[in-house]
C-alpha cells in the first residue's frame, strides 16, 4: 500500500476526529481541501504570470503588492523551485495543464540553455541578472543547487514526458556523481570550484567569511540540508530515470539521512565532519518536520512505504518538533532552539516552517488518528496561524517571517533569492489531497 493510498483509505476518519478535537476544545478547524485548492489557484494566478520573465526565467524580486522589481542575480535554486511548482501544478490541476506546462517549459528552458555551465559542465549556483557569470557573485557551485535542478527538471518529465526535462536531470545527477560523491564515506561534498573539483578544507589562517561556502557552511564539512534535498532530488529522479546507479544513490541518501542525520529523541545534526561526526548546532524545528515528510516519501519511492523503522524515525521527528519547537500559546512552529535542553529561544515564524509543519501534521494525522488527537489539534491550531498571519489579507500570497505573535517582520515582499513559491504549494497541494473525499481519488 502507498503512502498516498493509505492517506486516502484514513481520510474520512482522520477528518471525523479533526472535527471532532475541534468542537472539543472550542478550537479552529482544520482546512478544507476546497478552500486550499482555493487559495492555491489564486496564488499560483499572482505568481504566474507575475514572476515570468519573457526574456528567460523566473524574477527574483516581487514587492508585497506583487510589483515585480529589478533583479540583482539569478539562482539556481529560485529558478528551479519555481519551475518544479509549475510542473507540480500542472499535475495538481488538470483544467490548467496546459498552462502551467507552458511555465514548466519556460523555466526548464532558463535552467538548460542559462544556468547549466556550458564550458565547464554542471549548473551555475549564481549569475548576474543578465545570466551571464558575474565576478562580484562568484562562479563556485554546490550540491544543494544542483539538487534542485534534478527535482525541477525531474518533475517537468513526470508530468510532461519531455525528453528535454530527463536529459537535464541526468546531467545535474550526473555532474553530482562524477564530481562530488564522496567514495571514500558516502554522501556528497558540499562545494565545488567552477571546474568541478571539490572543495574539502578550508584555510584556517583566511577571515572567516573566506572559510565559507554557498550555504555559510565552512568547506569540507557536510551538511543536513544539502542531504535532505538531495534525498528529495533523488526521490523524484527514481520516479524517471530506472538506472540502477540512482537507486543505489536514493537508498544511500535515505540511509544517511534516516540513520546518521536524525539521531533521537527526533532531531537533526546540522552540520557534519566529512566522516559523519556531529558538530555541535542548534535544532531547526522546520527543517525536522519537513525531513519527516520527506524520509517517508523516499521509503515509498524506494518500495517500503510501510517500513516500521521509517515511521518511526520520521514521527519522533514532527513529534520532537512539537515538544520543543510548537508554539502554545500562540500556535505555529518556532524557528530554531535547543535540541535537549531548554526548548526555543528563537520565536521568528518562518513562512516555509509553517507550510511544512503543515504538511507533516497532516501526515502524521492521516497515520496516527486512531491512537492520538494531537496532530489533528496542532493541524487545526497550525492553519488558523497560517490562515490569520501569514497570509496577505491584502494581496495574497504568504509573508516571509512575522514575530512570535503574527505581528509581520519586515516589508512583505512575496519573492527574494530564497523565498520563492514551492514550500508553501508542495504544502497546499498534498494536504489538499489528503483532505480530498475519497471518491475523488481512483486508486480508493
Amino acid at each position: 500500500m502507498t503512502v498516498a493510498t493509505r492517506w486516502t483509505c484514513l481520510t474520512l476518519a482522520g477528518l471525523a476526529l479533526t472535527a471532532a478535537s475541534a468542537v472539543r476544545a472550542e478550537g479552529p478547524a482544520a482546512p478544507t481541501a476546497d478552500h486550499l485548492k482555493a487559495l492555491l489557484s489564486a496564488e499560483m494566478d499572482r505568481w504566474y504570470p507575475a514572476a515570468v520573465d519573457p526574456a528567460g526565467g523566473f524574477h527574483q524580486r516581487i514587492a508585497r503588492d506583487w510589483t515585480v522589481m529589478p533583479d540583482r542575480s539569478r539562482s539556481l535554486v529560485y529558478q528551479s523551485r519555481m519551475t518544479w511548482t509549475a510542473a507540480a501544478f500542472a499535475e495538481f490541476e488538470p483544467s490548467r495543464r496546459d498552462e502551467f506546462l507552458k511555465h514548466a517549459r519556460h523555466g526548464l528552458a532558463y535552467l538548460d540553455e542559462t544556468m547549466r555551465d556550458a564550458e565547464h559542465g554542471g549548473f551555475h549556483w549564481i549569475l548576474g541578472p543578465d545570466g551571464e557569470v558575474d565576478p562580484g557573485l562568484g562562479d563556485e557551485k554546490h550540491v544543494y543547487g544542483a539538487a534542485f535542478a534534478i527535482y525541477a527538471a525531474a518533475k517537468v518529465r513526470a508530468v510532461a514526458g519531455d525528453d528535454r526535462a530527463l536529459t537535464v536531470a541526468r546531467d545535474a545527477f550526473d555532474w553530482l556523481e562524477a564530481r562530488a560523491h564522496d567514495p571514500l564515506n558516502g554522501g556528497w561534498f558540499e562545494a565545488t570550484r567552477r571546474d568541478g573539483t571539490a572543495i574539502t578544507s578550508y584555510d584556517p589562517t583566511a577571515p572567516v567569511a573566506d572559510r565559507k561556502d554557498r550555504l555559510g557552511v565552512y568547506y569540507g564539512y557536510k551538511t543536513m540540508n544539502s542531504h535532505i534535498h538531495i534525498l528529495e532530488a533523488l526521490t523524484e529522479l527514481a520516479r524517471i530515470d530506472d538506472r540502477p546507479i540512482v537507486r543505489k544513490r536514493l537508498w544511500e541518501a535515505f540511509e544517511i539521512v534516516r540513520d546518521r542525520i536524525a539521531v533521537e529523541p527526533g532531531a537533526l545534526n546540522l552540520y557534519l565532519t566529512r566522516d559523519w561526526r556531529p558538530i555541535p548546532a542548534h535544532d531547526s524545528f522546520g527543517h525536522d518536520v519537513e525531513t519527516g515528510f520527506l524520509l517517508v516519501e523516499a521509503a515509498e519511492a524506494l518500495g517500503i512505504a510501510d517500513d516500521s523503522k521509517t515511521w518511526s524515525v520520521a514521527r519522533s521527528l514532527i513529534d520532537h518538533a512539537l515538544d520543543w519547537g510548537w508554539d502554545e500559546r500562540y500556535g505555529g512552529f518556532n524557528d530554531k532552539g535547543d535540541a535537549f535542553a531548554a526548548g526555543s529561544y528563537d520565536f521568528t515564524k518562518v513562512w516555509w516552517t509553517q507550510a511544512e509543519g503543515l504538511n507533516a501534521l497532516a501526515l502524521m494525522n492521516r497515520w496516527f488518528h486512531s491512537e492520538t488527537d494531537r496532530y489533528a489539534r496542532a493541524l487545526a491550531e497550525e492553519w488558523r496561524f497560517i490562515e490569520t498571519h501569514m497570509l496577505d489579507p491584502d494581496h495574497g500570497g504568504w509573508f516571509a517571517e512575522t514575530d512570535r505573535d503574527g505581528r509581520l517582520k519586515g516589508d512583505g515582499a512575496k519573492a527574494d533569492e530564497w523565498k520563492a513559491n514551492y514550500h508553501t504549494s508542495r504544502a497546499m497541494m498534498h494536504v489538499a489531497r489528503a483532505l480530498a473525499p475519497a471518491a475523488e481519488h481512483p486508486g480508493k
